[in-house]
């Protein structure tokens, strides 16, 4: 899946996990729920990791 850069609109609500810069695994990543009114992504825990859609939003 494509991923997105911190701050760009999401493409697509559900659930994100911060990858690496180049779009791998990275240790204990951030897994995040973007619903569909948030406006924008936020911050990774280091800077040039991005956000990859895993899923569709859990309940």
């Amino acid at each position: 899946m494509p991923t997105q850069k911190p701050g760009e609109i999401p493409a697509r609500p559900g659930e994100y996990v911060e990858r690496g810069p180049r779009g791998g695994e990275v240790p204990k990543p951030r897994q995040i729920t973007i619903e569909p009114r948030d406006p924008k992504l936020p911050p990774t825990q280091q800077p040039g990791r991005t956000w990859e859609r895993i899923g569709p939003p859990q309940d």
